[in-house]
């Protein structure tokens, strides 16, 4: 079998397992177990906990124990057997503590299938700059195909999406065992140290104006990424309890009209280098702040009727909230660090992001959403919700281009033709 189709299944099967049930979560728990939406951030923030450590454990344990792809294999496997017995769970603190697990077997195989894909691609003298990327987008149409199979059978509110999840991770976790060997580099000076891995050796950037503002606004931008993929699915499902709403194809089938923003994501990748060319990386960062605002504004005054258009173009806009700030990110990392903590500092950037900014995102939205916008009844003040979060985007928006300081350079410029080609 061609290494790039093998290396397109894996990835394919990777996001599947998340797209199986990370958007529709919130649908399960909400209309089925009727539990908190304080415990429900707690349950979203096991992402943000196992963020922060897993990655850098398992990266040591590979760079000196036990082969890549093996240790890829046996985390799906791990992962798998937790998501099986996920749905006998019957109260939120046991739910809790059985996803921390999940997460913690889950979230180390984002960066091993990452080391898998680029051993395997050198060791066939493959261009990992020109060959991942192609390889790589099919993870997010492996998540966009979940998330059709989870709705079109139906299984959005039901605990079928952790067996579905459940199924193709065992599948994975076997298949890894015939990818091609990724051995512990036993013999290599250079291997990570438990603090480069975790980028603490980067932390000295703090003391860098325009990189301790850059992390601090990373964390916030993190934590509405966690917004979004926390309460949207959810937020659709709700509108069947109104009645001139309730038959419409959105409320029959949200997690498909989520999933235009995962399509969006694809297409808004190749429109990063005109961008960058054109307005530099610090205005690049701030139309995806903007597009937070609008991401949650039209949630905010959207229906699944007349007010389909604003769902779906929140839907579309949410590509560029998500790529704009996350590519142009790491290219200034890259750009703007020296090569002997580059390494670290964009393990910083994805800690902020996916760690503390996941928590900070899980545990406040939680809270807010209890203290402020659940009525009596139970039921949520959607409008209410998303126009708090769109305040929450454009504060960030408006003081952002005041405080970063910083100007295009040659650097980056570099870096955005590797991007184009």
């Amino acid at each position: 079998m061609n290494i790039k189709f093998r290396l397109i299944l894996m990835n394919f099967m990777q996001f599947f397992i998340w797209g199986a049930w990370l958007l529709t979560i919130g649908a399960y728990w909400f209309q089925n177990k009727q539990w908190s939406g304080a415990q429900f951030g707690v349950i979203f923030s096991t992402m943000g906990i196992s963020a922060i450590f897993m990655p850098a454990i398992t990266g040591i344990i590979s760079d000196k124990f036990i082969n890549a792809e093996k240790l890829y294999g046996i985390m799906h496997i791990l992962a798998s057997a937790v998501l099986f017995c996920l749905p006998l769970v019957t109260n939120p603190t046991t739910f809790f503590w059985v996803m921390l697990l999940n997460m913690a077997f889950y979230m180390p195989t984002l960066s091993l299938s990452i080391t898998v894909a680029y051993s395997a691609l050198k060791k066939n003298n493959i261009d990992i700059v020109k060959e991942y990327p192609p390889i790589r987008i099919w993870g997010t149409i492996g998540f966009i195909v979940a998330l059709w199979a989870v709705s079109l059978t139906h299984n959005e509110t039901s605990a079928n999406q952790f067996y579905i999840a459940s199924a193709v991770s065992l599948v994975l976790g076997v298949y890894s065992f015939s990818l091609p060997k990724c051995p512990p580099l036993l013999n290599n000076t250079t291997t990570k140290t438990f603090a480069s891995s975790l980028g603490l050796n980067a932390f000295a950037l703090f003391k860098t104006p325009k990189f301790a503002i850059f992390f601090a606004f990373s964390l916030l931008l993190g934590a509405a990424l966690q917004l979004t993929n926390a309460y949207g699915d959810t937020y659709i499902h709700d509108f069947r309890n109104i009645a001139a709403y309730s038959d419409t194809i959105a409320v029959r089938y949200p997690a498909i009209i989520m999933s235009i923003s995962q399509i969006s994501e694809t297409l808004f990748i190749l429109a990063i280098p005109f961008f960058l060319r054109k307005f530099g990386i610090k205005y690049v960062m701030l139309f995806s702040m903007l597009a937070w605002v609008l991401r949650f504004g039209l949630f905010a005054f959207g229906n699944p009727a007349d007010g389909l258009w604003m769902i779906v173009l929140s839907c579309i806009v949410y590509g560029m909230a998500f790529d704009f700030f996350n590519i142009s990110g790491s290219l200034f990392v890259e750009t703007q660090t020296t090569p002997e903590i580059r390494g670290s500092a964009q393990g910083l950037f994805m800690m902020m992001v996916n760690g503390f900014g996941a928590l900070f995102g899980s545990f406040a939205s939680g809270v807010i959403i209890d203290k402020f916008y659940t009525m009596a009844n139970g039921s949520k003040d959607w409008q209410g919700i998303w126009l708090c979060f769109a305040l929450y985007a454009l504060a960030i928006a408006v003081v952002f281009p005041f405080v970063f300081r910083y100007k295009h350079n040659a650097a980056l410029e570099r870096a955005i033709q590797n991007v184009q080609h």
